[in-house]
């Protein structure tokens, strides 16, 4: 049985890539639901409907054992829905992990109390990484800024574009005094340099690329009945709901070498 990795797009190849360089045994299938990206505007909904839709191909259809939810949004709004409902009901031996709370802990583990975070509106928006944050540590102060022109930017490989866009991204969070900033869509990762380039080398990047590896091969060693059954080939299979030239150029842009893009059979 594989691993899963999904995103709404092609920015979840950035975390996928990290997984798989760190645990290069597994076998991996990444999905990315190119027909209905981006999720940051829809509605919960909408959001739950197209995971669920591609929870159970990946379990279904590539016989996924355990899936990782990489988009921030979806992990938001549906991660433990799907755990609770999809998973008791359509597969109670697999498993659903998302990427917000390993995200969180990073940070309360840590000490920090000024966080900051760039994300799409929608992830800023439903004020989840705020609220959790809370619940765990009260005497956070949490500081979001929405920077929806990165991902479009990233994708089409607009450098030039990217650095002033960044520094008025950033210059109210740098007012705060933040100690740390997520970098909280699976896109950012790549500006990680001209990121922490304006911030200046006192405020930690709690990026997930870094994060997720590391709490995934703890989960792996604590819950061994998921391990055993996971083959070790060490395959990647790369699925678009939707193909174009475009989304090919775009994962090209973003692990920066080709790969082979696939439709997936009985969408």
């Amino acid at each position: 049985m594989r691993i899963g990795i999904f995103d709404s797009g092609l920015g979840g190849l950035v975390i996928a890539n990290a997984i798989r360089n760190h645990l290069p045994q597994y076998d991996y299938v990444y999905f990315g639901d190119t027909l209905n990206v981006p999720y940051g505007g829809r509605s919960k909904q909408a959001v739950y409907q197209h995971t669920e839709r591609a929870m159970d191909y990946l379990m279904r259809q590539e016989n996924c054992a355990l899936v990782i939810i990489a988009c921030n949004t979806a992990t938001a709004h549906c991660g433990r829905l799907l755990q609770q409902f999809f998973l008791v009901r359509a597969f109670p031996e697999r498993r659903i992990l998302g990427v917000v709370i390993p995200t969180l802990e990073t940070c309360v583990d840590a000490g920090y109390k000024r966080i900051g975070m760039l994300a799409t509106a929608g992830m800023i928006e439903s004020m989840l990484y705020e609220e959790e944050l809370k619940k765990l540590d009260p005497d956070i102060s949490f500081f979001g800024k929405a920077s929806p022109l990165l991902v479009p930017m990233i994708e089409n490989d607009g450098q030039e574009w990217i650095e002033p866009v960044l520094d008025e991204y950033l210059a109210p969070l740098t007012k705060e005094n933040i100690e740390c900033l997520i970098l909280g869509c699976t896109h950012y990762p790549l500006l990680k340099n001209q990121i922490q380039k304006r911030v200046g080398d006192g405020v930690k990047l709690i990026s997930q690329d870094e994060i997720i590896p590391h709490k995934l091969t703890d989960y792996l060693k604590r819950n061994t009945s998921i391990e055993t059954t996971l083959s070790k080939n060490g395959t990647m299979k790369y699925i678009v709901s939707d193909m174009t030239d475009s989304y090919k150029k775009a994962a090209y842009n973003i692990v920066k070498s080709e790969i082979t893009l696939e439709k997936p059979l009985r969408w």
